[in-house]
């Protein structure tokens, strides 16, 4: 059964992350899977805006990989890297997290699939964070290096684009963060995508929530 740990409250806003009291650790988490997707939050000040913008429980997601036979998370970070599993989740204090996996995985996501996708993955290693969320293949951002690694393999969509215009962009933190990044030339038709709306995606369904 799911309680909410309340971690974060702001004028009209409460954030909340899920957990499972249950929930498996990493050494006793036999059902993870290559492809799995695991989202979290960190304390940066992107993070925050993120969150406030998306109107979302979580700032980061990332894939779950294999890497000399330990548990590791491809991820959009500086630079697009794989950072080994223990480490990812040490970087929330609490140590939350949720995996989500494709709900036909078991037919979908075959050896050879899985493969596939670590290796796309790997194609991106050393590009660098895209700061400005642009929709392109020079940089990447975490859930655009997610939806385009399961598009290019799988050609699954996880989450529906929205343009920059269509989030919540009025708390002074995101406008702020926005100025910094853009100045006065918001890009409010580039399409973006975030992690919430991978989360939400129907195809996925919830293996662990810590």
């Amino acid at each position: 059964m799911f309680r909410f740990l309340f971690l974060l409250f702001l004028p009209g806003l409460i954030l909340v992350y899920p957990y499972s009291a249950g929930a498996q650790s990493i050494s006793s988490a036999p059902d993870f899977q290559v492809g799995d997707l695991l989202f979290q939050s960190t304390q940066s000040r992107q993070s925050l805006a993120i969150r406030l913008a998306t109107h979302s429980e979580f700032s980061h997601v990332g894939i779950l990989i294999q890497e000399n036979g330990d548990w590791a998370v491809l991820e959009a970070v500086q630079p697009v890297s794989i950072t080994p599993l223990k480490e990812w989740i040490a970087r929330d204090p609490e140590k939350h997290y949720v995996v989500k996996r494709l709900i036909e995985a078991e037919t979908i996501l075959t050896d050879q699939k899985k493969s596939e996708l670590a290796e796309e993955g790997r194609k991106y290693l050393g590009w660098n964070y895209d700061l400005e969320f642009e929709w392109q293949d020079q940089e990447m951002y975490c859930s655009e290096l997610v939806w385009k690694v399961y598009k290019n393999v799988l050609n699954i969509e996880l989450g529906d684009l929205k343009p920059l215009g269509e989030y919540d962009l009025s708390n002074p933190i995101v406008k702020a963060k926005l100025t910094e990044r853009y100045g006065k030339n918001l890009p409010l038709k580039e399409p973006m995508i975030s992690p919430q709306s991978i989360f939400e995606a129907k195809s996925l369904r919830l293996i662990v929530a810590n």
